[in-house]
């Protein structure tokens, strides 16, 4: 073996190993915003809340993730990306042991909402510090590590649901220390939470943070570990020369003429909007609601919630496979033309379904027919917008620009979260048909989006990225 193969494996191995621990941050708001689907009939009645209320609680870590989400760019661009994810660990550590605790409703929404300060923070620092640490020729793979770990996250807090609650007799009942499972659901976090911060220690600063605030022999350093040697200096070259202005970066920088920002950062946006619009994270936050209105028992809604899980991980890892093969923008569509199909079938099934006292009522075969739909629309979302989405936002942008713009698609993508998270119990209350046909909708006009409007940026260096 030759010297410089030997030196090219672990210049990969290295950089692997440190957008993983970047991407635990993924980790982390997967768990968080999904292990409340396992406890939500179990809040409803501790606290003796309706729809309303309950779906609020569900929502209001999503309110602190716009929030984060926001000031989370700007906020890394002016101390760094690595201190923006330890403050990001320490949000998600005292959300989990507050929620767990929480004596009232009220309480459980302020530590949700703490938590989501998180959730948002981590979901616009670990793209952007993934693409800005990675080669352009498996940017997308590394990019895509993000939700890989959101669903990990989302499927380990399924699992961690199903055992307590088994252990427990139900999500209500008592587990250990007199408090009820739903609460070790939700304490349980504060591990993961603890490795990241740890984790976050570990691995060196941004090489374009580095350079923008004038530390070039540090980034220099940073890029040794993750470049050919040969290439470290073309890179640090063309890294400055991007960098070049005369002001601190801001949230002025993504102003443009179409309307008010510059398009690409629209682009952004519609992205990040499109993801939340189709309904996904109603699969994952309300799923055992939904599936015992519709007949289930909790055990079995427990295993329907636990299967869409298990799927969703072993679709994104076929999405990192793809991602840099295919390209970003053919697996977009794909997955747009899949969602809506599968949603709309979804939304027929329940608009025709008669109506009971709980809710729509499934025979053997419809009832089939929509937990096939529902686990054929996360095949769709997991090889798709699930991990593409994140790795386009992390890449798209041009370095100028880069934090600010994030932090503008993510609290639209956290906002539109919320809004999908809280509309969705009264919308299921009216017509569950009409829920999934307007997610359907959007899934065909993402389509459509994507064709028009969305530019592949599968091996482009990120200083080539335009305005």
């Amino acid at each position: 073996m030759s010297t410089a193969s030997s030196t090219a494996r672990n210049t990969q191995k290295s950089v692997i190993l440190i957008a993983s621990v970047a991407a635990l941050a993924g980790f982390l708001f997967g768990y968080d915003s999904a292990v409340i689907n396992g406890a939500t009939e179990a809040i409803r009645h501790q606290f003796d809340v309706d729809a309303g209320p309950l779906g609020f609680a569900v929502a209001s870590a999503l309110v602190g993730a716009a929030i984060g989400a926001f000031f989370g760019g700007s906020l890394a661009d002016k101390i760094g990306r690595i201190p923006v994810m330890k403050i990001a660990a320490l949000l998600f550590f005292i959300s989990a042991v507050g929620s767990g605790l929480a004596p009232g409703i009220y309480s459980l929404i302020i530590f949700r909402i703490i938590g989501g300060v998180g959730m948002g923070v981590a979901s616009v620092i670990a793209p952007a510090y993934i693409a800005e640490i990675a080669p352009a020729n498996i940017r997308g793979r590394l990019g895509s590590l993000q939700q890989f770990a959101i669903v990990i996250g989302i499927f380990l807090s399924q699992l961690v649901n199903k055992i307590l609650a088994d252990i427990a007799g139900g999500s209500g009942e008592a587990l250990w220390l007199g408090m009820g499972a739903w609460r070790w659901m939700l304490l349980v976090e504060a591990f993961p939470a603890a490795g990241y911060l740890i984790g976050a220690y570990l691995i060196p600063e941004s090489p374009r943070y580095l350079v923008a605030e004038g530390k070039v022999d540090k980034a220099r350093e940073v890029l040794a570990r993750v470049l050919d040697q040969s290439k470290i200096e073309e890179s640090l070259d063309r890294i400055t020369d991007s960098l070049k202005r005369e002001t601190k970066p801001s949230i002025r920088d993504i102003k443009g003429t179409a309307w008010g920002l510059k398009p690409i950062v629209w682009v952004g946006i519609a992205l990040a909007v499109f993801q939340q619009f189709v309904g996904i994270n109603v699969v994952f936050y309300y799923s055992n609601t939904l599936w015992q209105s519709v007949g289930f028992t909790e055990s079995q809604s427990f295993i329907f919630s636990l299967i869409s899980a298990t799927i969703n991980v072993t679709v994104t890892i076929v999405a990192i496979l793809l991602v840099d093969k295919v390209g970003r923008r053919p697996l977009l569509l794909v997955g747009s033309g899949g969602m809506g199909l599968t949603l709309g079938t979804m939304a027929v099934v329940f608009a025709t379904a008669p109506v009971g006292p709980e809710g729509p009522i499934l025979t053997l075969g419809t009832g089939l027919v929509a937990l096939i739909c529902a686990n054929l629309f996360v095949v769709f979302f997991g090889v798709s917008w699930g991990p593409v989405m994140w790795v386009m936002l992390g890449e798209m942008f041009p370095n100028k620009i880069r934090g600010a713009a994030l932090a503008v698609a993510g609290f639209a993508q956290w906002f539109a979260n919320f809004l999908v998270t809280q509309t969705f119990p009264p919308l299921a209350e009216f017509s569950l048909g009409l829920a999934y046909g307007l997610y359907a909708m959007f899934a065909f006009i993402s389509l459509f989006f994507v064709m028009k409007f969305v530019s592949e940026t599968r091996g482009i260096e990120l200083e080539d990225m335009t305005e």
